[in-house]
């Protein structure tokens, strides 16, 4: 009998990303692995669509801003004075910042870079976008103990501590 996806196995598959338009955001080279079963090693909507399937198994999940990266949110814009910078600061650039008197940490990316002010956003890029994530599942095995213990996939093509 053919393995099927469920708690506590290691999927592993190929996918493609996508936004509503069909522009490609992004597409795995090599299978990606996560731990199904709800750790958050991937889309909980896409785990849904998993859930019971068998390798070959192919499909497109299309997900509203609240099941990925969150509606965009005006409030994490924020100007910071130019001199807060490295001097080679640039459109693009990422930092790490906490939120105004809270330990909670955002990436910002440079959006703006005016006279003696920067201009930040906290938003995920890919906020307030709907997005299609085509996915094809290549290999199914049980997690090892470790793995479940650790919440997240080990091994050759699981992820360093």
């Amino acid at each position: 009998m053919n393995m099927q996806i469920a708690k506590n196995t290691v999927v592993s598959l190929h996918y493609e990303l996508s936004d509503s338009s069909g522009n490609l955001i992004e597409k795995t080279d090599e299978p990606i692995s996560y731990l199904h079963g709800g750790y958050d090693g991937i889309f909980p909507k896409v785990e849904e669509a998993l859930h019971e399937k068998e390798v070959g198994f192919s499909c497109t999940v299309s997900m509203e801003p609240e099941h990925t990266f969150g509606e965009y949110d005006s409030d994490l814009i924020r100007i910071e004075p130019r001199s807060a910078f490295p001097e080679n600061v640039a459109v693009g650039m990422r930092f790490e910042g906490a939120a105004e008197g809270t330990d909670d940490y955002l990436i910002y990316t440079v959006t703006d870079i005016a006279d003696d002010k920067v201009v930040v956003d906290g938003n995920h890029p890919l906020a307030g976008m709907n997005l299609n994530f085509a996915c094809t599942v290549t290999d199914i095995r049980p997690a090892t103990a470790e793995e479940i213990s650790h919440q997240h996939v080990h091994g050759p093509d699981g992820h360093a501590h």
